[in-house]
C-alpha cells in the first residue's frame, strides 16, 4: 500500500495549496422573459440592487442581492440561453418563516401558507421540494430546523422556497468562525438565548451572573450543531 507521502508525491503541483482556497458560492442566474418585470419584482422584494449594465441594444445583466445574503441574483437580456421559468428550487434561508411570509405579504407579494413535509412521502401532484411532494398545512409540528417552508414565484415562475432554518447540522458551521449573516439573524439567536437562559436558570433555581458567557456558548453550539448547554 502506498505511503501518504508516496500519494502525495504524485500530486499535480499546486494541488495542496488548491484545495485550500475558498470557494464562495457568488450568482445564481435566473431566466426572465421580461427584463423591466422582473426588475420591479425583484425590487419589491426589497432586494438590494446591486447592477444595471446594458451594452448598446442586444446585452443588459441586472444584479440583486437578498437581505443578509452572499449570494446574488443575475437576470437580463442574452446572459442565459435557460427557458423564461425553469429556475427551480431555489431556497432562501429564513430564522423565522412566518415573519419571512408576513414581509412578503405586506409587499404585495403572493406567497403560499408556511407548510411541512409528510414524513417519507415522495410522490403526489404537489410541487416538488427537498423533502419530497406532499405539502402538509402549517409549520413543522416539533419546529425541527430545516423543516418549515413557504414557495413564491416570480412573474416567470422561477420558484423560490423559504427555508425556516434555527440550528445547522453538526458539522456544518466551523464553530471558530460562527458568524451572523445580518442583524436580524443574531437579534433572533439572542432571543433563543434568551429563552433558553430563561429555563437554564428555572432549572438551577438560581441568578446566573455569568449569563453573557452562557449566551455566547449557546449561540456557538446552536450554529455549529454541537450540544447545547443545560
Amino acid at each position: 500500500m502506498a505511503t501518504l507521502s508516496e500519494i502525495r508525491s504524485h500530486e499535480p503541483a499546486g494541488a495542496a495549496s488548491a484545495a485550500r482556497v475558498d470557494m464562495k458560492f457568488e450568482v445564481v442566474v435566473i431566466p426572465v422573459s421580461d427584463v423591466d418585470r422582473a426588475k420591479e419584482f425583484y425590487t419589491r422584494l426589497g432586494w438590494r440592487l446591486d447592477a444595471d449594465f446594458a451594452s448598446g441594444d442586444d446585452f443588459r445583466v441586472i444584479q440583486f442581492t437578498p437581505p443578509g445574503s452572499g449570494c446574488s441574483i443575475i437576470f437580463g437580456k442574452n446572459v442565459t440561453a435557460a427557458a423564461p421559468g425553469s429556475a427551480q428550487g431555489l431556497y432562501l434561508i429564513v430564522s423565522d418563516i412566518e415573519a419571512a411570509r408576513t414581509e412578503l405579504l405586506g409587499r404585495g407579494i403572493e406567497v403560499s401558507e408556511v407548510f411541512h413535509g409528510a414524513s417519507g412521502v415522495y410522490a403526489g401532484t404537489d410541487e416538488p421540494y427537498l423533502f419530497g411532494r406532499k405539502r402538509v398545512s402549517g409549520p413543522d409540528p416539533g419546529h425541527g430546523s430545516y423543516r418549515s417552508f413557504a414557495s413564491f414565484r416570480d412573474p416567470d415562475g422561477n420558484g423560490w422556497l423559504f427555508q425556516e432554518l434555527t440550528a445547522r447540522l453538526p458539522g456544518r458551521v466551523d464553530s471558530a468562525t460562527t458568524n451572523f449573516a445580518s442583524v436580524n439573524d443574531l437579534a433572533s439567536a439572542l432571543r433563543r438565548a434568551e429563552a433558553a437562559h430563561g429555563e437554564h436558570e428555572k432549572r438551577t433555581g438560581q441568578r446566573d451572573a455569568n449569563w453573557p458567557d452562557w449566551y455566547a456558548a449557546y449561540m456557538v453550539a446552536e450554529q455549529s450543531g454541537t450540544e447545547l448547554p443545560q
